[in-house]
């Protein structure tokens, strides 16, 4: 059995706990996780004050931090493998996508390697003769970044990347349900070279662990992906110390396809949109939103594709779809399925876990023609559970899209460029993808609205959000100060 540990203050260390991790392809046993509870946390926290304060990372020039940065990434990028393996091993997430992924991830740092020193203060043009002013942009101090168990390693690096390039410390919360790689990870920012201190992971549940971190007073921001219900925990625990907030939230994405759509590329980014990663993803294209003129046959070649994906064990190249993370998500998607049924719809693929060992469910495609209230209509199933509506006009479609308390992403399928640009502005949506889907890039902002959370990952807006505004006023004139009375 692999022991892990904590990283806090550039070492390593056992919790104050510890706890087991589970293979969600077997159910079993394969590793020991420490625990962090409040002394675990609070030492992560001060470590990470202090590095914030010290003079090798508080004075260290931007374009160091920089190549930190890519010394880092360089590190992840040789460890690749090994990092791909523990996150298949650990969630359950198959070894095709962790590996593609990981290597991508590399390149978030990179962006954010060279981008540490180009963030840059502004000149102000002041209306008073006799003053210069411009504006600093200095860190936001103390971050804690939470992030989910399902791509860890990419929704930190888009969290820890600009932080760093902005001169903050971080502490990373990993997700109990599988904090293995986040552990290993931090050997290889120990390899780095960054000050001790810069950044403390640790793992560990959440009144124990998460609501003593995010409502610590030594924090200045909290940065949280996953649902909306512990969103609103982080948002309670952060009137604590008045921390900033960065909440990237679930997704009930529409799916877009008009009836001039290419069908086949449309049926192969819908695959991807909700299969892939088993549909664990917040930004899964869970409702398919189609013409009802081509209805029957885009579900035709649809469910045609969803019976051609190889379910197996994650480790295995050939599996396309494997097994849910936990026994909890695995009930929760049969539940959402038998309610949904309940309510009306029909389930034309899938729809029960399979009778194997593990926490596997099938591709599931429930068509909601009779049953416009059904809950997988609304709730965020994450998993691979596919809900259908049709539509006859191009402003039922939008309206049906934007029946969601989401905001988040969003698909349109069509050849007709005009159609395309009234859509890309009626849809309520932070992501707007036209012709393809599930793209990403480190150059562009990530986020949504509404129960999506806001503010944005990736792209330079993001470093900007880890820095704070000092306004410098510098009075140039030898003469004496005028009338101390008044107001300048």
């Amino acid at each position: 059995m692999q022991k892990f540990q904590h990283y806090i203050g550039g070492a390593f260390s056992d919790g104050t706990a510890q706890f087991d991790s589970h293979d969600p392809a077997t159910g079993a046993v394969w590793a020991r996780m420490p625990e962090a509870r409040a002394d675990d946390v609070d030492a992560a926290v001060q470590a990470a004050k202090a590095a914030l304060r010290a003079p090798d990372w508080a004075n260290m020039t931007a374009t160091a931090r920089g190549k930190l940065l890519y010394r880092l990434a360089d590190l992840v990028a040789e460890n690749a493998q090994v990092l791909a393996e523990l996150e298949t091993r650990d969630t359950g997430k198959i070894i095709r996508e962790t590996s593609a992924q990981i290597a991508y991830v590399t390149d978030y740092y990179r962006y954010y390697a060279g981008l540490a020193d180009k963030i840059e203060g502004a000149h102000l043009p002041i209306d008073k003769p006799d003053m210069e002013v411009w504006l600093r942009r200095e860190p936001v101090g103390v971050v804690a970044a939470v992030v989910p168990w399902n791509s860890q390693l990419f929704l930190s690096a888009v969290k820890i990347g600009p932080a760093l390039a902005a001169g903050c410390t971080v502490v990373l919360k990993a997700s109990e349900e599988g904090p293995a790689p986040m552990l290993e990870f931090a050997r290889l920012f120990d390899q780095a070279g960054f000050p001790p201190g810069v950044l403390n992971v640790i793992t560990g549940f959440g009144a124990e662990c998460g609501r003593v971190l995010t409502s610590h007073p030594d924090v200045d921001h909290v940065a949280f992906t996953g649902g909306p219900d512990t969103a609103r925990h982080i948002v309670r625990n952060s009137a604590e110390n008045l921390a900033s907030t960065s909440l990237e939230l679930g997704g009930k994405s529409p799916f877009i396809v008009f009836e001039d759509a290419d069908i086949e590329s449309a049926v192969n980014a819908q695959v991807s949109g909700i299969f892939a990663a088993t549909g664990q993803s917040c930004v899964a294209g869970s409702r398919l939103v189609i013409a009802n003129s081509i209805k029957d046959a885009f579900l035709a070649r649809l469910r045609e594709k969803a019976s051609e994906i190889v379910i197996g064990v994650p480790d295995d190249l050939a599996t396309e779809v494997g097994p849910l993370c936990t026994q909890a998500q695995l009930d929760t998607a049969a539940e959402l399925v038998a309610a949904s049924v309940s309510a009306g719809a029909s389930v034309i693929a899938g729809g029960q876990p399979l009778d194997r060992e593990g926490h596997y469910f099938p591709p599931t495609i429930i068509d909601c023609t009779d049953a416009p209230d059904a809950p997988c209509l609304t709730r965020e199933a994450f998993g691979p559970i596919l809900s259908v509506i049709g539509f006859e006009t191009e402003a039922q479609a939008v309206q049906i899209a934007n029946d969601t308390a989401f905001g988040l992403a969003s698909g349109v399928f069509t050849k007709d460029l005009t159609r395309a640009h009234r859509m890309i502005r009626s849809l309520q949506a932070g992501i707007v993808w036209v012709n393809t889907y599930r793209a990403v890039s480190p150059i562009a902002p990530f986020g949504g609205h509404g129960l999506s959370g806001h503010g944005r990952e990736g792209g330079l807006q993001a470093a900007l959000d880890y820095t704070r505004v000092k306004t410098v006023w510098l009075r140039t004139s030898d003469d004496p100060i005028p009338d101390p009375f008044v107001m300048r």
